[in-house]
């Protein structure tokens, strides 16, 4: 009976990787090889994450003799580090097959900084390194010589929504008592990183033209700085800031979107457009991470360049005007989302990468 330790972050820490995390827990493999999740890291203060990494490493010690295989998910360089000093030196001690599952946004932070060699050691080590995208096989492979140990899984449309076999057009409404029935829905840290000023800015061009829209906010981080910038470009009234959103809050929020917007300047494989695709809205974002693997300007999304926001408001505008645009781009969102980028799909991925390494 095969046995795999999933290292990864706590379950009640924001972000993707948990999200990834807990969308391979619903996956067959997961019973099959029997696999066990150690919390390493949770969001909080000093001794709170201390106390999550010890009691961890506590418990992958105690397991660590009776499994076969090691599934590591890192991403920056804190829990790269926290991989390198307290859980791969110990897998290869006892000889166990390791897989390092690399989440990171940036090449620039993560392996082509000053952490290089934190990372040459994680991956070297590894017996199969997963990155989210063939733009990420490219960055890592030009960084390491790691031959053929490194394999694409994609990140899974990990929203529980059911796909009807047919597009609707999302129906306007009094949505969270917001002033206007149409929304532009943002989903994600509210950070420089993952532009959310440039939507700001770009929405203020059109928003005197279209006064039954407006951009909403889904996630925490510099929201006092963005509604005074929304109150200042004069659109404060058609901007919502809703902070951090999850289970019936968050599928409230999708559901009663109209159109997806990230404006990001870098990432792994972004989830709030996993999220979009799940419940069939139409994407505008950036080439950047993953989306360049599958992305078709004008047929299964509409792009621009991180920071022209001149264009932004431009592709806003076509969304927002061309109805049979945006229903048939919906549509081409949720065939992604059953397709590709499905759960099934993903976790049939990750199953067929244990049984490789453990046959």
């Amino acid at each position: 009976m095969s046995k795999v330790l999933v290292v990864a972050t706590s379950r009640k820490t924001r972000g993707g990787i948990t999200a990834v995390v807990r969308a391979h827990e619903a996956g067959a493999q997961w019973k099959k090889y029997h696999c066990r999740w150690i919390e390493t890291h949770r969001d909080g203060n000093m001794l709170v994450k201390l106390w999550y990494l010890l009691t961890g490493w506590v418990t992958f010690m105690a397991l660590l003799p009776s499994c076969d295989m090691v599934h590591i998910h890192l991403s920056e360089p804190p829990s790269a580090w926290r991989k390198r000093w307290f859980f791969m030196p110990f897998a290869r001690w006892m000889k166990k097959k390791v897989i390092v599952h690399f989440h990171a946004f940036s090449p620039e932070t993560t392996i082509r900084s000053r952490y290089n060699k934190v990372y040459g050691y994680v991956f070297g080590k590894a017996d199969r390194v997963v990155v989210l995208s063939e733009f990420w096989r490219k960055e890592v492979a030009g960084v390491f010589d790691l031959g053929d140990k490194v394999r694409v899984i994609y990140n899974p449309c990990t929203a529980h929504t059911p796909l009807n076999d047919t597009v609707t057009e999302p129906q306007p409404g009094n949505v969270w008592m917001m002033p206007c029935p149409y929304v532009i829905l943002y989903a994600g840290t509210v950070n420089a990183r993952k532009g959310y000023a440039d939507m700001i800015r770009a929405f203020a061009r059109i928003a005197g033209r279209h006064k039954d829209w407006m951009i909403v906010f889904a996630g925490n981080g510099e929201i006092e700085k963005g509604q005074a910038l929304a109150d200042e470009l004069g659109i404060g009234h058609q901007t919502l800031f809703l902070g951090w959103v999850d289970g019936a809050d968050k599928d409230r929020a999708f559901r009663e979107a109209t159109v997806f917007c990230l404006p990001s300047y870098a990432e792994g494989f972004p989830m709030g457009v996993l999220d979009a695709w799940a419940y069939g809205l139409p994407v505008i974002t950036t080439p950047v991470g993953g989306i360049p693997d599958v992305a078709e300007d004008g047929k299964n999304m509409l792009l621009f360049k991180p920071g022209d926001t001149e264009t932004l408001s431009r592709q806003m505008e076509r969304m927002m005007t061309e109805e049979s645009l945006r229903r048939h781009i919906a549509g081409e969102s949720r065939r992604l989302a059953e397709t590709l980028f499905s759960l099934d799909t993903v976790n049939h991925e990750v199953e067929a990468l244990y049984g490789e390494l453990l046959k």
